[in-house]
């Protein structure tokens, strides 16, 4: 190999420009990708295996991607393949559990390589030497766990400046909070954070996994009540609520509250209606509604005493909540993937990541139905479900902070909000699906 890792990397641009749309992290599918150019790369580990770490623009978009240099590749990363270099095999790293244990011995050794750098927490101290695996497939980032210790997530499309989900962890952390993962380190490239290292918590269930198994044993049975069948989540859903209001205390009094006023509850309400506006030219079974929801919107704008607004966890729903064998416990505080990292970094009403949980308890119940043969019990048996842990939930949260339900104008927007940007996603990824926030609608309108 070139002794140039920057001109290594250049040299699998082609190679690049058809691997990266084949990933799940990659956000610019189906455009054409004319421009794809290294930006930065390093050399971290030397030899054979080698690994270079790379921060690829393509698409308008910079992503990283850690590359692995072997001159023969074993089976089980054939699937990782990204093309060939100097006669040796490029492929994902991140799917090499050796590679990865040398990326986990740099943050151990708080080392400072490559122009970038590795760091433990202050008064942390990460072991070397520790076996590394690659989780299952996520969305937006790609987690390597470290011998059961602890999880490194790595961003793949990192941005400039501080990073939400760090800051909001050491705050939460700070503060004492037992709701969150303990930050164990970080990676970074000046003030751009590329990786996040979090104490893993290997007694875990995620909070989707956890509720569709309570809703199949719910429609499982032919005549029992929610409250009747052995899986019952109302519990779970009392004390995920407190846990929510808990972090959102706890952010409150670290970082601080406000409470807006007029001109920006306006721009709020205007956002609302502009997202509004996109989705009827592509959805036209939203127009029925339109009425109703523009009216709900416009109500936000009659709150005379204004709104509180704060940090919250920005994009919350059943897939952003561990149940450990201590509770349950909030992750990934990067906010919404759609929106601009400036837009994210916003204070907002908490409310908010009420109304996304409650939507989230909706498509836990009713996507075991959704574009299957109509079966009006079933239908009824899963809103059953969906309508008990929504007031479980309200109320394990009324226990701890406000009543989200006092709040019912701005909650109702919020949801309804949050409905009609699902109606746009489901209506492009998932059209069986566009029916369970259309049906939200009409029942909330």
């Amino acid at each position: 190999m070139t002794d140039q890792p920057r001109l290594a990397v250049d040299a699998l641009v082609d190679d690049l420009r058809a691997w990266l749309p084949t990933q799940r992290w990659f956000a610019a599918k189906g455009q054409d990708l004319t421009d794809v150019r290294v930006t930065r790369a390093a050399e971290l580990v030397t030899g054979d295996p080698g690994l270079v770490h790379a921060l690829v623009l393509a698409g308008g978009e910079v992503y990283q991607v850690l590359v692995g240099l072997r001159a023969e590749l074993p089976e089980h990363l054939a699937p990782a393949a990204i093309g060939e270099v100097d006669g040796l095999h490029a492929y994902d790293a991140t799917h090499d559990g050796e590679l990865m244990t040398g990326l986990g011995d740099l943050i151990a050794g708080n080392a400072d390589t490559g122009g970038l750098s590795f760091r433990a927490e202050p008064g942390v101290e990460v072991p070397a030497g520790l076996r590394a695996r690659p989780i299952g497939v996520e969305q937006s980032n790609t987690s390597i766990v470290f011998a059961e210790q602890y999880i490194l997530k790595l961003f793949r499309r990192p941005a400039p400046g501080p990073n939400r989900d760090v800051e909001l962890h050491r705050a939460l952390h700070a503060a004492g909070s037992q709701q969150i993962a303990a930050p164990v380190g970080t990676v970074a490239a000046g003030e751009t954070v590329l990786g996040f290292a979090q104490r893993f918590l290997g007694d875990a269930a995620e909070g989707w996994a956890t509720a569709t198994a309570s809703v199949r044993d719910l429609l499982a049975e032919g005549d029992l009540y929610a409250r009747e069948v052995g899986g019952d989540f109302a519990g779970e859903a009392a004390r995920l609520g407190a846990a929510v209001a808990a972090v959102h205390a706890d952010l409150a009094a670290t970082l601080g509250t406000e409470v807006i006023g007029a001109e920006r509850m306006s721009e709020a309400v205007a956002a609302m209606h502009g997202r509004l506006d996109e989705v009827l030219a592509e959805v036209p079974e939203l127009a029925e509604h339109e009425t109703a929801l523009r009216a709900a919107f416009d109500a936000v704008r009659g709150l005379d005493d204004g709104i509180l607004v704060q940090h919250v966890h920005g994009d919350l729903h059943l897939g952003q909540v561990l149940r450990t064998t201590a509770g349950w416990v909030l992750i990934d505080f990067e906010g919404e993937p759609a929106v601009s990292p400036r837009e994210r970094a916003l204070t907002r009403s908490p409310l908010r990541d009420v109304a996304g949980m409650l939507r989230s308890f909706d498509y836990a119940a009713l996507h075991l139905v959704a574009g299957a043969e109509p079966d009006h019990q079933r239908a009824a048996r899963a809103a059953e479900w969906s309508d008990r842990n929504r007031t479980a939930f309200c109320d394990g949260y009324a226990a701890v902070g406000p009543d989200p339900r006092a709040a019912a104008v701005l909650l109702r927007a919020f949801e309804l909000d949050k409905a009609v940007y699902e109606v746009r996603y489901e209506h492009r990824n998932r059209p069986d699906w566009v029916a369970i926030p259309l049906a939200a609608i009409k029942r909330a309108t």
